[in-house]
């Protein structure tokens, strides 16, 4: 079943087809930010991406070990108890999120969850409760095909190595790169 809905981006989500989704820390953008009105969503993406990996200002608090963790036991908590979806990769950056997965329930709803539970708990970390953790938007695309597929999740995990916080993938250790445990990979979507 597919799925389609607006807020300032587009939303299309199909239950069993893999979705790349970006979610970034509220304010971690320049408010005057502007991209030129011919920029197509990939193009506006790969620009915010960039400001996102090179910002040294604004909030950065997914890079405090215990916030990331919690973003961390989250994403595996959502695929392995609550089954919300299939885990492909994923990265916790200073100030966003990415995640690669095959969605077996309603997307915005287990963003949602996701996401009122992290935001919840490292504002307690924080002491900041009561406060705006998260941007309200995540940035989504359905995977097409198993090369994007790949091109994605290759993405994903050498983020940390192209922005300098890593020297490897497997290194970072807030990444699907990282081994956690001796759980199997899953590289291929189920196209």
């Amino acid at each position: 079943m597919a799925t389609f809905h607006t807020r300032r981006l587009p939303h299309y989500h199909s239950l069993g087809q893999p979705i790349f989704v970006t979610w970034r820390l509220h304010g971690s953008l320049p408010a005057n930010r502007s991209f030129p009105s011919a920029t197509t969503s990939g193009q506006a993406f790969v620009a915010m991406d960039s400001l996102l990996d090179n910002a040294r200002t604004g909030p950065l608090y997914l890079r405090r070990p215990e916030i990331a963790k919690v973003v961390v036991e989250a994403i595996h908590y959502h695929e392995r108890d609550v089954r919300h979806y299939q885990l492909h990769s994923y990265v916790v950056m200073p100030n966003h999120v990415h995640l690669l997965m095959t969605p077996l329930a309603d997307v915005s709803k287990l963003m949602q969850s996701l996401k009122r539970f992290t935001a919840k708990e490292a504002n307690r970390i924080l002491g900041l409760t009561g406060n705006s953790f998260w941007q309200d938007e995540s940035y989504d695309r359905l995977v097409r095909d198993k090369t994007e597929f790949q091109r994605i999740a290759d993405y994903i995990e050498i983020n940390p190595v192209k922005c300098g916080i890593a020297a490897a993938p497997g290194e970072f250790l807030w990444s699907s790169a990282k081994p956690i445990d001796n759980r199997p990979r899953i590289d291929n979507p189920p196209h």
